[in-house]
């Protein structure tokens, strides 16, 4: 990996040197296309809700950067062998159902041969280059705004060990399935400039990456931050995913834990699977504003936080 270069082009406006949520590629003053794709193993059982979420989750970074999806590419990886075919046709119809949620249209797609089933897609979007949000545009001053509750990773993982009851397990899928097209308006509206989805890098890892990319500092309010019910038991009686502890590690040089317990930094940290938005709105009111907003559409939005200065890239939790 060490001997890859970033691509630099005047007309990418976001590449991977920033390791931002999507590729953006600038056609005139007016309009630049969104790029990414993602996909995933099954998080439930259901063919139809995975199919669901892995394709609100590949959309997401599309509405991360401020923009509207026009079409996806289904990506799968299906075990010929094992699976039926009547089985992936499910999957492929829970995709389409969140195009159509979504507004975009799904214009086909690969499949190969794998011996774990994956799927997702490759989606394609549009945004006015003025609009444009990306991970480096936190600024001080900036209010936190959180879209989505934590807690997916360690629901899916009681799932996979039969520990969550069926209250949790319906939380955690409406909210993986929620798209965040209502988020991604919320955080233009609020004169947002910088956002990430909130992924498999927990909000501890997008954050700090956020806060490396702008070269600023935040400050976190632990208890304002929201939780799906139930996850924190869960966490309690250890079911915790592989992925927290790696971006426990990664995080851990920059982050100042202040008084918060181990127990919450895990959950700060937790893995998460098409979870919400995390963007700087451009004072108190303007964040207060879109959650109040948000709330009135079913979010779980809430303020966690602000950006206290310029700097490198700390993360202090208080």
């Amino acid at each position: 990996m060490g001997r890859l270069t970033p691509t630099d082009h005047p007309d990418l406006l976001v590449g991977a040197a920033t390791g931002d949520d999507a590729a953006v590629w600038r056609l005139d003053d007016s309009r630049a296309l969104i790029a990414t794709a993602d996909f995933i193993t099954p998080v439930v059982d259901d063919a139809f809700t995975w199919g669901r979420v892995a394709a609100a989750n590949a959309v997401s970074d599309v509405y991360a950067m401020g923009g509207r999806p026009l079409l996806g590419l289904n990506l799968v990886g299906w075990n010929t062998e094992a699976l039926p075919s009547d089985m992936l046709t499910d999957v492929l119809l829970g995709g389409q159902a969140i195009a159509s949620a979504g507004g975009f249209v799904v214009a086909g797609g690969h499949t190969i041969d794998d011996p774990e089933p994956k799927y997702g897609m490759a989606v394609v979007g549009e945004v006015h280059p003025d609009a444009l949000l990306t991970n480096a545009g936190l600024r001080p001053g900036d209010e936190l705004v959180l879209t989505k509750p934590l807690g997916i990773g360690i629901i899916t993982t009681a799932i996979k060990r039969d520990l969550a009851s069926a209250e949790v397990v319906d939380a955690a899928l409406d909210s993986m399935t929620r798209l965040n097209d209502a988020a991604a308006t919320a955080a233009i509206a609020a004169g947002a400039t910088g956002a990430t989805d909130v992924t498999g890098f927990g909000l501890l890892g997008h954050l700090g990456r956020m806060c490396a990319e702008s070269e600023v500092v935040v400050e976190v309010d632990v208890g304002a931050v929201p939780l799906i019910d139930g996850a924190r038991a869960l966490a309690e009686a250890g079911s915790v995913p592989g992925g927290t502890g790696r971006n426990l590690q990664w995080i851990e040089p920059r982050l100042d834990r202040g008084r918060a317990s181990d127990l919450e930094v895990t959950l700060l940290a937790d893995a998460q699977t098409s979870g919400g938005l995390v963007f700087g709105a451009t004072d108190a009111e303007a964040a207060t504003a879109a959650v109040t907003e948000l709330r009135s559409s079913g979010h779980e939005a809430a303020r966690i936080g602000r950006v206290v200065e310029a700097g490198d890239g700390r993360v202090r939790l208080r």
